[in-house]
C-alpha cells in the first residue's frame, strides 16, 4: 500500500475529522438492527478439503457491522471494535452491549485498560472513558509522523512510527518520555509496524527484515526471531507480519498478509504453528487484526469479526497435535 502524502492525507481525511462533531460526544449504539450475529454450525465453516490446514479452532459465530472495521481490542472478556467515528463494544459471543461516538474518525490502532480506551490516529493519541466521553489527547512528535499501532504496560504508551521508524514512549498522560531505535534499523515499507506488550517486554515488527523484536520498557534492545519464507513459521512477502497479539499466558499471535494467516510463538520465539490459514480467514490479501480471550480467537476482516474456538476433537488431528506447551488458547472456561 503507498502511503499518501501528509498534506493530501489532511486535505482527504480534513472533512472526516471536521464531521466527526465536538470532541467527547458519546451516546450508546442501541441499533442491534445494525449488527448481526449468525451462530455457526459445529465443526469448521468452510469445511476441510483435501491438503487443507487442520486447524484446532471452528467458527462459531460471524458478526457484521455497518461500516469497514479499523481496529480491534479485547480486555476484561468485552470485544471493542472501532470503526470510522465509532466504537462498538460486544460480548465474547458476539452479542451487541453498546458503544460510543469519537470525533476522529481515522483510528489506526485500538487499546483498553484500566477503565480506559485508548484509540491512536495517524499524528495523534485520543483517550476516552468507557461511556464515550473524552479524557485527554495528544498530538505526536512531529506533524510528519504516521503512527501505525500503539501497546500499553504499567504507566506507558509505546506507539510505531511508520515515517520515522521508530517507538514513541509516552506516560499515559500523554507526557514524551523518549524514542526507541533499533540496532538493526526499522525497515517498514508501509503500515505494518505491529506492536505488543506481554509483561515488561515490548515485542514489534520489525517487517521489512521479517522478524519480531523485543524490548524492555526502558528501550534495550533483548533480541529477535523470524526469517523470511513461505513455510510454516516464516514470514513472506515484502513486509510481515503486519499484527502481533498475545495469549494470557504470554505466547505470541502474529497475522500476515499477502497470503493471510494467523501463526502462534512462544515467548522465546519458538513456532508452535499456523491458526488460521488464508481458507478459514475468508481469502483476500489484507492481513487480519485478531485478539484471543481464553479459548477464542476474534478475527478483523472487512466490516466482520469471526468468532473461532478451540475444539479438542480437531486439535489431536491438527497443528495442536503435537504441542505440549501449557497453552490458554486450550481451556474451555466459556460454555
Amino acid at each position: 500500500m503507498k502511503e499518501i502524502s501528509r498534506k493530501k492525507f489532511l486535505r482527504v481525511c480534513g472533512s472526516i475529522v471536521a464531521g466527526g462533531a465536538v470532541a467527547g460526544v458519546s451516546g450508546v449504539l442501541v441499533n442491534r438492527n445494525r449488527m448481526l450475529t449468525t451462530s455457526v454450525p459445529s465443526g469448521n465453516l468452510r469445511g476441510r478439503d483435501e491438503g487443507a490446514l487442520a486447524s484446532p479452532y471452528r467458527q462459531v459465530a460471524l458478526v457484521d457491522f455497518p461500516d469497514a472495521i479499523q481496529s480491534l481490542a479485547q480486555h476484561d472478556g468485552t470485544v471493542y471494535v472501532a470503526m470510522q467515528n465509532e466504537v462498538s463494544t460486544m460480548d465474547m459471543r458476539g452479542k451487541l452491549k453498546g458503544g460510543f461516538t469519537v470525533a476522529n474518525g481515522v483510528i489506526r490502532d485500538m487499546a483498553v485498560d484500566g477503565g480506559e480506551v485508548y484509540l491512536l490516529h495517524p499524528t495523534s493519541v485520543s483517550v476516552y472513558s468507557q461511556q464515550g466521553r473524552l479524557l485527554r489527547e495528544w498530538t505526536a512528535c512531529s506533524e510528519q509522523s504516521n503512527y501505525c499501532s500503539l501497546a500499553l504496560s504499567g504507566e506507558f504508551v509505546f506507539v510505531t512510527d511508520m515515517d520515522y521508524k521508530n517507538i514513541c514512549k509516552y506516560t499515559r498522560n500523554g507526557d514524551f518520555v523518549t524514542f526507541i531505535g533499533s540496532p538493526n534499523g526499522f525497515v517498514i515499507p508501509s503500515l505494518t509496524f505491529g506492536i505488543e506488550c506481554i509483561g515488561d517486554t515490548i515485542y514489534c515488527s520489525n517487517s521489512g527484515r521479517h522478524q519480531v523484536e523485543k524490548y524492555t520498557l526502558d528501550g534495550k534492545y533483548i533480541g529477535s526471531f523470524g526469517k523470511a519464507g513461505g513455510a510454516p513459521g516464516l514470514f513472506a512477502g515484502c513486509c510481515n507480519p503486519v499484527h502481533l497479539s498475545c495469549t494470557s499466558s504470554g505466547d505470541i499471535i502474529t497475522s500476515e498478509k499477502g497470503n493471510p494467516r494467523i501463526s502462534c510463538y512462544g515467548h522465546d520465539g519458538i513456532f508452535h504453528g499456523i491458526l488460521l490459514d488464508r481458507k478459514l480467514l475468508g481469502g483476500g490479501y489484507t492481513a487480519y487484526d485478531v485478539k484471543a480471550w481464553n479459548d477464542r480467537l476474534f478475527v478483523a476482516g472487512k466490516n466482520k469479526v469471526s468468532i473461532f474456538r478451540f475444539d479438542s476433537t480437531l486439535a489431536s488431528t491438527g497443528a495442536c497435535a503435537s504441542c505440549s506447551v501449557g497453552c490458554s488458547l486450550r481451556t474451555d472456561a466459556i460454555q
